[in-house]
């Protein structure tokens, strides 16, 4: 008996110790934290050149990590958008959840779900996934709420690494009205996007998103500040993004580079070579694979995303892998903003490469941004539905027959599109001009169409098979626009709605 004490002493001394050596010389995972915006696209951001905005928080972990040129949502509406994140998915693959104001199916696997079970602290904060519901009610996808980051942090335990989502409503409309002016923007300096009239009104909306764009950049900053007094800073992989472009016509909800490309800023300290900018293209797909390799996980057999650590690996800048030479998005439904009694959305899909913009609009008939007349609106008195109101929207409708520009302008936003639409980026950088029509373009049209829907099949896109239209058939769970038609204002401002 005393021999055998003897020899379990010795065993347990013995995994001790090897236990203590393997936990000094086996590598530390990495700690966690996205930062995500609400309706934040590209460029408008100090290390992307705009003259505006100021945002130091994202020009640091640019300076000090890498600067995406080209990165793309899946989809440029906030439930899809955000769950093909979640879920390193495409979001024609997500079922209902393809949609906006959707329901989140149980059988989809969310990236800080599988980092709980492989023993990270979890938690979110601000918006998150949605909106909508989940399958099963209360379940915390994106991880346990918390008040903010701070108190996350400091629940965190000693020894366990975290993953964190900072989420917030910034700059989701509606905007306070002036708020960009009074904080000290030059009006006059605002880069008014191409596809808006260049006029005083427009340029002072555009600052007041700036203005909540720069809200967002301190709350991420109030967070890296706090990292960076604990010294877990250089130990944590800082993204920051937006869920898709700005809330304002031909932006959030289409597939131009005003709403399906975002801003996109890394660092993790000594593990990441600071001071370069990548023009591979990249899907924020890719985060939740990147996420599970750099933490030593699988990464699951369904995600279609591609993890980004070979190119953290790589101290290059420019093109890094040559097969990321494009990118997909799409569209389902993002309101039912269309004629009674038709709940469908504008489902659409696009290839972008660093030459062309293609897109496909799979049911032209419809309105791409809902029905200009909202009394006939599957949705009671939705305006103009799939674009927020504000006075951007409201300008561009009350001027569209001021001039010939004008008109081009709001057709360009509310007018019906045809089946095909290519944008040759080397003529028309603001995509503006669609060629998809012209004999010298016929070649380009069928190589790009054929290349996206190979991609499409290949992705498992019910779009792909003749299909589809179950898209329309998901519950949509959300309710009319707080502003209904196209003149009436609030009396007062109103509380930001999640959409």
């Amino acid at each position: 008996m005393k021999k055998i004490t003897i020899s379990l002493t010795v065993l347990l001394a013995t995994a001790f110790f090897a236990a203590a050596l393997f936990s000094e010389t086996a590598p530390k995972r990495p700690n966690i934290l996205f930062a995500i915006a609400d309706d934040w696209g590209w460029p408008h951001a100090g290390a992307y050149g705009d003259p505006v905005v100021k945002t130091p928080t994202f020009d640091r972990l640019a300076k000090e990590g890498i600067l995406f040129n080209h990165a793309y949502v899946s989809s440029p509406s906030c439930t899809p958008s955000r769950g093909a994140i979640l879920t390193g998915q495409w979001h024609w693959r997500l079922g209902g959840a393809g949609n906006l104001w959707s329901v989140f199916p149980d059988r989809l696997a969310t990236y800080p779900e599988l980092l709980e079970k492989a023993g990270y602290h979890v938690g979110a904060t601000g918006k998150a996934w949605g909106p909508g519901r989940t399958e099963t009610r209360g379940r915390n996808i994106a991880g346990k709420r918390f008040k903010n980051f701070a108190v996350f942090l400091s629940s965190v335990p000693a020894d366990k690494p975290f993953c964190f989502w900072l989420g917030t409503s910034d700059p989701h409309r509606p905007f306070r009205k002036g708020s960009g002016e009074q904080s000290g923007m030059k009006i006059d300096d605002v880069v008014v996007p191409a596809c808006f009239p260049n006029v005083a009104e427009i340029r002072g909306d555009v600052a007041d998103y700036y203005w909540e764009v720069q809200r967002f950049d301190r709350l991420v900053g109030s967070a890296v500040a706090a990292l960076e007094k604990n010294g877990q800073l250089d130990n944590t992989i800082v993204f920051m993004t937006g869920d898709h472009g700005l809330p304002f016509p031909r932006s959030k909800s289409n597939l131009y580079d005003t709403g399906a490309r975002v801003g996109l800023a890394l660092r993790w300290g000594a593990k990441v070579a600071g001071g370069r900018t990548v023009d591979d293209f990249v899907s924020l797909t890719d985060i939740a694979p990147t996420f599970l390799e750099a933490a030593g996980i699988k990464v699951p057999a369904d995600m279609t995303g591609r993890s980004l650590v070979n190119i953290f690996e790589s101290k290059k800048s420019g093109q890094v892998e040559p097969a990321r030479g494009f990118v997909l998005t799409g569209k389902e439904r993002h309101v039912p903003g269309q004629e009674k009694p038709d709940m469908g959305g504008y489902p659409c899909r696009a290839i972008r490469t660093h030459q062309f913009l293609y897109i496909r609009n799979f049911k032209p008939e419809r309105w791409p941004a809902g029905t200009p007349d909202y009394e006939k609106a599957s949705i009671s008195r939705a305006w103009l539905a799939d674009c927020d109101n504000g006075p951007t929207k409201t300008y561009m409708v009350n001027n569209r027959d001021k001039d010939a520009h004008h008109r081009k302008l709001y057709d360009l936003s509310f007018g019906k599109r045809p089946a095909d639409e290519l944008y040759d980026l080397s003529k028309d950088p603001h995509q503006l001009d669609n060629v998809a029509g012209e004999a010298a373009y016929a070649g380009r049209v069928k190589e790009l169409s054929g290349r996206l829907m190979k991609e499409l099949a290949r992705s498992g896109d019910p779009r792909a098979k003749g299909g589809g239209d179950e898209f329309d058939r998901y519950p949509y769970l959300g309710g009319a626009p707080k502003f209904p038609g196209p003149r009436k204002k609030p009396s007062k401002p109103q509380k930001k709605k999640a959409d």
